[in-house]
């Protein structure tokens, strides 16, 4: 009745071993998302669960994973300090209502707007956090770090690092996973690497009864289903002041993330994802999230790498990676738990190979300087602060370059036409970097009664550049002569009609021209 070909087949293998591998890594991080937040490890589980599954079904980006997420934590922290959890969740429920807000109005189209260079200074800031976040689990938990006095105390990197044996093996643990994952696939492809890999690792610490960390040492993973809860807080004006801006921050830094790891998927898999379509889905995967006790949550790029490279490419892997997360939760934690964090660090160190841009050292001095500097301060940024920053940043620096080149990029070419006319052609665009060199290049006092400024080879894009020919009118007229636009596009024309009295200058119409053709005898 029903047939399956194999591509079919072995994409549904594919889909649900890279989701179990998936979940296997998603249950620390979730845990130690939690732990930044302030909030209890059940709440970063749920929300994992929670995210991942309504995103992986009503996403606009198959293959990707979603869930809790330090980018977001690191926000939520003094949220919960300063009022407590239920405004946390009351704040998850806003934020996902400014999401789908976001997709309705087809707002993802936006992330265009982001240039390459600020796309790799992403992925390689994204690759050292990753790498940097794993650092504590070198070290002894509670103890003072290496960095203690210093401006870096309490940092990511101030670490009460394990010596002798302890940090001997747990390094070589995480040899061994990192080996078993890049080699395997050149044996076989049959089973994802990395779950292979926690398997081998967990078995051999077990089978030897090494004294390692295991996950169970983080924390207790057991719970039962999550359950509808209002978020308690009182519906004034109050909450809404305090909720909206940590609501407005958690949405723009969840929608970028998902949207910059849409794009990257994109590219690994050669395919193309839905940016408004993910707003909605990430909307909708929050909103329900804060109605059932999570902290809400957003596109993970090491995990969405995890699964993109064991083979995970359709909804199945994301939704058996979420639905696997549930089974541990709710009956397999006490094997979870015994999974050593070796083992996880090895397949999150892979991740960040992967993930990090490495020909990014290659092309340093090959592309433009800037665009070296914006990589560089992008990828500085989103390790240094967050993510959000990082990208509003590079994009606010790329546009004042690209202004800054094309401001410098305007020429007037000045002639005297058969009727005696003073005729200006401008070449560029006319906007707000351009301006002062545009004035400058008109002489009021040796121009003929009558100027003509043709605009073919230019155009007005904004508010100075109107500014900039009503300053220009005025010079003219007070030197009584008149002066006339020709050429406007229809863009430039129409923003001169709206500016009224904003702008008094003579517009002349373009000519029509009618070309006579055999069919109309």
């Amino acid at each position: 009745m029903f047939e399956f070909h194999p591509s079919r087949v072995a994409t549904i293998k594919n889909d649900l071993l890279s989701g179990l591998t998936v979940a296997l890594a998603l249950v620390p991080e979730a845990v130690a998302f939690a732990f930044v937040a302030g909030v209890d490890p059940l709440v970063g589980l749920y929300s994992a669960f929670i995210v991942g599954l309504i995103t992986a079904c009503i996403g606009g980006r198959p293959g990707m994973i979603s869930g809790a997420t330090g980018a977001l934590a690191v926000v939520m922290v003094s949220l919960v300090a300063d009022h407590g959890i239920e405004y946390l969740f009351a704040t998850v429920v806003l934020m996902g209502i400014l999401q789908i807000s976001a997709g309705a109005f087809k707002l993802g189209k936006f992330i265009r707007m982001v240039p390459h260079p600020v796309m790799l200074g992403f992925v390689n800031g994204l690759a050292i956090v990753i790498f940097l976040a794993q650092l504590s689990q070198f070290g002894t938990p509670g103890e003072p770090g290496w960095l203690t006095d210093t401006f870096m105390e309490g940092s990511i990197v101030d670490v009460a690092w394990l010596e002798g044996s302890q940090l001997s093996l747990l390094i070589g643990l995480v040899a061994i996973t990192m080996i078993i994952i890049h080699f395997l696939p050149r044996l076989t492809t049959a089973l994802p690497s990395s779950l292979v890999a926690i398997g081998a690792v967990t078995l051999l610490v077990f089978g030897l009864d090494l004294d390692t960390r295991v996950v169970g040492d983080v924390a207790s993973i057991k719970g039962g289903l999550p359950s509808f809860h209002i978020p308690m807080v009182p519906l004034n004006l109050e909450t809404m002041s305090i909720i909206f801006p940590y609501a407005l921050i958690l949405a723009a830094i969840g929608l970028i993330e998902s949207l910059l790891t849409l794009r990257l998927v994109d590219e690994i898999t050669e395919s193309r994802g839905r940016g408004n379509r993910e707003c909605i889905g990430q909307g909708v995967a929050n909103t329900v999230t804060g109605f059932f006790g999570g902290m809400g949550g957003c596109a993970m790029i090491g995990q969405s790498m995890i699964n993109v490279n064991s083979g995970g490419r359709g909804r199945l892997s994301g939704i058996t990676a979420a639905m696997s997360l549930l089974l541990f939760i709710l009956v397999a934690s006490p094997l979870i738990e015994q999974i050593p964090l070796a083992a996880l660090i090895g397949v999150m160190f892979i991740v960040v190979i992967g993930t990090f841009e490495w020909s990014s050292f290659r092309i340093m001095g090959k592309v433009p300087r800037s665009d070296a500097l914006i990589l560089i301060l992008v990828s500085g940024v989103t390790v240094v602060t967050d993510l959000a920053v990082a990208v509003i940043l590079g994009v606010i620096v790329s546009a004042l370059v690209f202004a800054w080149g094309h401001a410098k990029r305007i020429r007037i070419l000045r002639r005297d036409d058969h009727q005696g006319s003073t005729v200006y052609a401008v070449i560029g665009p006319l906007f707000f970097g351009s301006v002062t060199s545009f004035l400058e290049q008109f002489n009021v006092s040796d121009d003929n009664e009558e100027i003509v400024i043709d605009f073919a080879r230019s155009r007005v894009a904004d508010h100075s550049g109107l500014e900039a020919i009503d300053t220009l009118a005025e010079r003219y007229l007070n030197a009584g002569k008149k002066l006339h636009l020709v050429h406007l596009s229809a863009e430039c024309v129409q923003l001169l009609h709206k500016a009224g009295n904003l702008c008094e200058v003579n517009v002349i119409e373009d000519p029509k021209y009618f070309i006579a053709e055999d069919s109309l005898e």
